[in-house]
């Protein structure tokens, strides 16, 4: 499936968190389902208001019954102990053959960007390369010092970081490969997405490797139209408002649609339009009921126009969303045989 002329398919990806589930098997039965919709990821939070395993527990279980989609965790790192936060994440890469990203869950700030700082050696944003031909992990230098996080198959982990700041934005842009933005309306996710592209240049990445998704929270309990009108945010017939809030309203914890399928992929299609972000993080408020709509409605009805994959065109993470590989800063060698040894495994 390809977009229509001159315009670059839309990346999705929805959050899997619950507050009902102690085990992993409802986790597996949403990421199947998302898996079936060609999300680019699903994401899993940790916290109080969720019970059970943490996160990167869950989807490691996750993983081996799974086969496309991405996995990306929220973890905490510290700019004291990265190593084995790291460590565990590409524990979760290589089990799932490439797949895994990382929500950086410490603070925004100068110990958040360490923290996410590549610790293999490979340059963000650059051309086909990555990782080199060593056994399991690398290290710093000629061989010498701490071990950093090992070889993936992807070249390194996605890093996904949200911009709801000043200060988190500017580290997003820096670091991250998929930054999330809250906002209730195309023109002004398109003006952070702009503020991020910028301050990514001036940092010296390629700002067109950054992948700029709206985060929105989502509610279909409402037949297939029927998109709540939001307070300020005007609506035309079932709730339709070309580039607009139609169903879209501001709450204490960001966006949130309410409405049905149809209207959300309305909503998803008028903000492609108009060039505002390149996709979305939706987050379900009923995780089951929700993500089934989601993806047998919403996403059915954005394939059928041409604007959402009708299959996976590859098997990592990285080749989902359409970013290069990164340069080996060390060597410049190419892992295009190791990678291709892993897919073969």
């Amino acid at each position: 499936m390809t977009a229509p002329p001159g315009r670059r398919l839309l990346h999705l990806a929805a959050a899997l968190d619950r507050q009902s589930a102690y085990d992993a098997a409802s986790y597996v039965e949403s990421a199947r389902l998302a898996e079936s919709g060609g999300l680019d990821f699903v994401t899993l939070d940790d916290g109080p208001a969720r019970p059970g395993p943490a996160a990167l527990a869950v989807l490691s279980q996750v993983a081996p019954a799974t086969h496309r989609v991405g996995l990306v965790p929220t973890v905490t790192a510290t700019h004291t102990e990265p190593g084995p936060v790291q460590a565990a994440v590409a524990a979760l890469d290589r089990v799932s053959r490439g797949r895994a990203g990382w929500r950086l869950g410490a603070p925004a700030g100068p110990a958040a960007a360490e923290a996410a700082r590549p610790r293999d050696g490979t340059e963000p944003g650059g051309t086909e390369g990555g990782g080199t031909e060593g056994d399991g992990a690398e290290r710093d230098g000629a061989g010498r010092g701490a071990p950093v996080a090992p070889w993936s198959p992807q070249g390194h982990l996605v890093r996904v970081a949200e911009a709801t700041g000043g200060h988190a934005c500017g580290t997003a842009a820096r670091h991250a490969d998929v930054v999330l933005v809250n906002a209730t309306h195309p023109a002004q996710a398109a003006a952070v997405r702009d503020r991020l592209r910028d301050e990514a240049a001036r940092s010296g990445r390629d700002p067109g490797a950054l992948r700029v998704l709206a985060g929105l929270a989502i509610d279909l309990r409402d037949g297939e139209y029927a998109a709540e009108r939001g307070g300020e945010f005007p609506r035309s017939e079932h709730g339709r408002e070309p580039g607009g809030g139609g169903g879209l309203r501001r709450t204490a914890r960001g966006p949130l649609y309410r409405g049905g399928p149809v209207d959300l992929a309305e909503l998803i299609a008028a903000w492609h339009r108009e060039g505002a972000v390149d996709g979305f993080h939706l987050v379900p408020s009923d995780p089951r009921r929700d993500l089934e709509r989601l993806v047998n409605g919403t996403v059915t009805l954005l394939q059928h126009r041409g604007l959402f994959r009708t299959f996976y065109p590859g098997g990592t993470l990285r080749e989902h969303l359409g970013l290069a590989r990164p340069v080996d800063r060390r060597t410049g060698r190419s892992g295009a045989r190791r990678a291709g040894a892993e897919g073969a495994a």
